[in-house]
């Protein structure tokens, strides 16, 4: 496999981590209150896509492969966790 087939392959398996960090943290800044306390918005995005490719990672090491919805699910939920902890929303 040649270097650019490599790079394709780290940008495929990294994009839904990015896409949904993004997606999130973007929703929650123009959709929710301002909050003081808050991080600033490009911290919240690199924050929310570590802990997607984190999850991402942990789920390729435990099935064996990538793609499992189980993965998916597990980011999804772990990323609005973290959004959640960011934003402090359990002060609301």
């Amino acid at each position: 496999m040649g270097p650019i087939a490599v790079l394709a392959h780290l940008i495929d398996f990294a994009a839904p981590a990015v896409g949904l960090a993004l997606g999130l943290t973007l929703s929650a800044h123009l959709g929710l209150k301002k909050v003081a306390a808050a991080p600033a918005f490009k911290v919240q995005l690199v924050i929310n896509a570590s802990v997607g490719l984190a999850v991402l990672l942990a789920g390729l090491l435990l099935f064996g492969r990538d793609g499992k919805m189980l993965t998916y699910t597990a980011m999804a939920v772990a990323c609005a966790s973290s959004q959640w902890l960011l934003r402090r929303s359990w002060r609301a």
